[in-house]
């Protein structure tokens, strides 16, 4: 048994038909590099063996009576692979538009809670824009059992260097103790209950520390952009559960050059190109506001942070996106220097301000308040907190292979939030920057419209900077491969 931690749980709580908190991923395989040619009954086999060792992929949620807790995660013991796999295959001819319908409405799906939190779609039938037929596995696991970091750690499981080598993290991991009983289930429940007040005191003296350092910063031009300040949008409102996706990919190369042509980072540059692909977007549709979009970047703390407990150790900042600038290499160095002020602004957060306030969440309050928070329909009704969320995901150098097939493509998709109904995900891949777009229906139709803009938005950065003479230097030092 394990207890949730706050934040892990908050994402149960805050799930609703509409908002559905699991993450995504759509990985397009070469089936001709499995050992013995591809097959499922193969590929099923593998995985039920690989993920009968990770306890993540066999635990499940048990409730606390009454709500008194957060939620344990307890072992299945009736776990079979074949509630979690599945087989499909799409209507033929099938290309790129017949493969993103079929994944939208998977990601549009709810998992069955009584069941561990993951569940993985293998698509037959799909030919690439060559015309080659590749396998396409879609994955879904709930953000109560993954963040960014610690998904791209369980995928290591499942992956290996070499086709027919084992996965990369080969060690068995186990699941100490056995299931609880709802007596001593509701005993902790009330023992925690009781004592989560003690922590308050403690948790005071940072937080205001931080209103204080947020306020200095702010008289001093210093601060994160805040929320609240960001400019209604099209897909700033009310979402509902059908997704739309769209993925295209970028040359990992060719951002490393502007880097070292700029002196900015990887990541700056990331936000930059979504500004201006953004930017177009929004003036094909005639909506680009005067202001710039806000986003919030969620930001991994698993090293800073001090909690042995709990999937999710994230933080987040808020950040422009500089939409208000048409020039690309203007963007980039304005986004440079707000994200050096936004970073240094988040580095005097403690590192587990969110997850100590998340353990706070009540499972009723926080269900309600969601619902009748869409019900009302208030994201339309007050200032937008932020127009979407962008996450940045480093991704493996070198080749991987999955059940023996080699990943060519591995696109990251989050969840969408009332008031913030897109979503942009990022991941590095063997040289491949992977951008992956999932969108409330209502928010984005046609997200294939949003996404043509970022390759040709790299294009129009790179043609800038060696318009302006800007050089690489000769060596870049090793210090300066950081994202």
């Amino acid at each position: 048994m394990e207890r949730l931690s706050g934040l892990d749980a908050s994402f149960l709580y805050l799930e609703t038909p509409a908002q559905l908190m699991h993450v995504c991923s759509v990985m397009i395989l070469d089936p001709l590099t499995v050992p013995g040619g591809y097959s499922f009954t193969n590929f099923r086999a593998t995985l039920d063996e690989r993920v009968r060792k990770v306890p993540q992929f066999t635990r499940k949620i048990r409730r606390v009576p009454l709500d008194l807790g957060h939620p344990v995660w307890v072992k299945d013991e009736h776990f079979a692979v074949d509630h979690h796999l599945h087989r499909m295959a799409l209507p033929q001819p099938a290309g790129y538009t017949e493969l993103m319908e079929m994944c939208s409405h998977l990601a549009g799906q709810p998992m069955d809670r009584g069941r561990p939190l993951w569940e993985m779609d293998v698509i037959e039938g799909y030919k690439d824009a060559e015309g080659v037929e590749k396998l396409v596995v879609f994955t879904k696991m709930h953000h109560a059992t993954v963040d960014g970091a610690s998904g791209a750690n369980l995928i290591s499981h499942l992956c290996s260097l070499e086709p027919d080598a084992p996965p990369l993290a080969t060690e068995e991991l186990t699941m100490d103790g056995s299931s609880p009983s709802s007596l001593e289930l509701l005993g902790r429940g009330l023992l925690a209950s009781a004592t989560k007040p003690l922590s308050i005191p403690r948790l005071l003296g940072p937080s205001v520390n931080l209103i204080t350092e947020t306020i200095s910063r702010a008289r001093k031009g210093t601060a994160m952009a805040p929320p609240l300040t960001a400019p209604r949008t099209s897909f700033n409102g009310t979402i509902t559960g059908d997704r739309t996706i769209a993925v295209a990919d970028m040359s990992l190369e060719d951002i490393k050059e502007v880097r070292r042509a700029t002196g900015a980072t990887v990541n700056d540059i990331v936000l930059s190109i979504a500004g201006g692909a953004l930017r177009d977007y929004l003036l094909e549709r005639g909506e680009l506001p005067e202001g710039s979009l806000l986003a919030t970047v969620p930001v991994s703390v698993r090293g800073e942070s001090q909690r042995d407990e709990g999937a999710n150790k994230v933080s987040a900042l808020f950040t422009y996106l500089g939409t208000d600038i048409e020039d690309p290499l203007e963007r980039l160095r304005s986004m440079a220097e707000s994200n050096l002020q936004a970073k240094e602004h988040h580095n005097a957060i403690p590192a587990d301000t969110l997850q100590d306030w998340a353990e706070f969440a009540a499972p009723r309050t926080f269900g309600l308040a969601v619902r009748a928070y869409a019900d009302m329909r208030l994201a339309e009704k007050h200032p937008v907190v932020h127009n979407l969320v962008i996450s940045n995901v480093p991704g493996p150098p070198i080749p991987l292979y999955f059940m023996g097939a080699r990943v060519d493509h591995m696109y990251p998709l989050g969840p969408v939030f009332h008031g913030a109904g897109l979503n942009i995900t990022v991941l590095s891949n063997n040289g491949v920057v992977h951008i992956g777009i999932i969108a409330s229906e209502e928010s984005v139709r046609n997200p294939e419209t949003m996404v043509k803009h970022f390759p040709a938005e790299l294009a129009r950065l790179k043609a800038e900077v060696e318009a302006a003479g800007l050089v690489e230097p000769e060596a870049a030092p090793a210090s300066e491969t950081e994202k």
